[in-house]
């Protein structure tokens, strides 16, 4: 016989553009939604880096010679490449249009997060501490509403060995990041050794589902009803560090 057991909701939200220029927070836009206590609230980060005005006009950017070289390598404006060597670590690959670089978060992805997609004019780099800005939203929302939540910041990135790109967590607050199950029995009694969920990975590709890729307009999602823990979980937990990387 079924029995359901969970049920979570997923509720989509249409927001003002955001310009760079409001006079309000972002905590104070969400907190004008009915919200619930254990809300998970899913912003997207183009929504971040635009209202913390993390925007860069093209005519502000003078390439370097490494720049301009890459530039004509790879098909892509020499000012865009600069911006991408800027929030970047180190490369680790290049691709036919594309560079695959290590963030100065840590992250590791395509043009180190770097597009001009959903943006008027200028070009976006991601949150300069995503896990900073979820944890000033989360702050904000509570102190408004009085109810207890978490917040993701979500990118979608691609992936190794896989085609299409998928929500992932970049800032978290509020929520577990990394859950350690590690010590619990499965069904059929069986301690577990190694098991650690990705779980705000998983809440942030749920919205992103729902956010879409193109012009859907929506950059805010509410998570309702999910079985997950509220501690004080990190986007930065997420990351593997480098000497746990056996591919690089």
């Amino acid at each position: 016989m079924i029995k359901e057991r969970v049920k979570m909701d997923v509720i989509g939200l249409e927001i003002p553009l955001i310009s760079g220029n409001e006079d309000y927070t972002l905590a104070e836009l969400i907190s004008t939604y009915p919200l619930e206590d254990k809300d998970i609230i899913v912003i997207a980060e183009t929504v971040v880096s635009k209202i913390e005005k993390n925007v860069i006009l093209k005519n502000e950017i003078t390439p370097s010679n490494e720049a301009m070289e890459l530039s004509k390598k790879l098909g892509k404006e020499s000012e865009v490449v600069q911006v991408i060597l800027d929030e970047s670590n180190e490369i680790v690959k290049l691709g036919p249009n594309f560079i695959i670089t290590e963030t100065k978060h840590g992250f590791v992805c395509a043009n180190s997060g770097v597009d001009e997609s959903n943006t008027s004019k200028g070009i976006k780099p991601l949150p300069k501490n995503p896990d900073k800005s979820a944890e000033e939203i989360r702050r904000g929302i509570e102190k408004i509403t009085g109810k207890k939540v978490g917040v993701i910041i979500n990118d979608s990135m691609g992936r190794p060995f896989r085609k299409g790109s998928c929500g992932i967590a970049i800032g978290v607050s509020g929520v577990c990041g990394l859950w350690d199950r590690k010590g619990e029995k499965d069904l059929f009694g069986r301690e577990l050794k190694t098991t650690e969920v990705g779980i705000a990975d998983e809440l942030a590709a749920t919205a992103s589902a729902v956010m879409g890729q193109s012009n859907e307009g929506i950059p805010l999602v509410i998570i309702r009803n999910a079985p997950v823990p509220f501690t004080n979980g990190t986007g930065k937990e997420l990351i593997r560090k480098k000497e746990e990387d056996v591919f690089r």
